[in-house]
């Protein structure tokens, strides 16, 4: 018992089809990203890449208060360096975390 809907057949591909072609325009898009980002920088990652054994509990707790992990959080972020820390920080920022942790025996980059 089967029952005609009245739906003409599609070709076959008729969907999968229109998905290429509403993806080239998106990587011509993104080529043109590139050379405004060659300007200049305005947000970065900070990244904690070592720090100094005997200034381990400061450094903890300035992770602390930066990310707002807990104490173990902070304690387990720090003994698993090199990671990143922050991600998208205004170059200010990002310069005065980078001052602080350093004065504290952390090595931080900005990327």
């Amino acid at each position: 018992m089967l029952s005609r809907l009245n739906i003409p057949d599609l070709p076959v591909g008729g969907f999968a089809a229109a998905a290429p072609a509403a993806a080239a325009p998106a990587a011509v898009e993104e080529a043109d990203d590139p050379a405004p980002a060659a300007q200049e920088k305005t947000l970065f990652t900070l990244k904690l890449t070592a720090f100094d054994a005997g200034a381990k509990a400061k450094i903890i707790k300035e992770v602390k208060n930066l990310l707002g992990l807990s104490l173990v959080d902070s304690k387990k972020f720090v003994e698993s360096a090199p990671k990143m820390m922050k991600e998208s920080v205004p170059k200010e920022e990002a310069e005065k975390i980078v001052a602080t942790m350093k004065e504290l025996g952390a090595t931080v980059t900005m990327e």
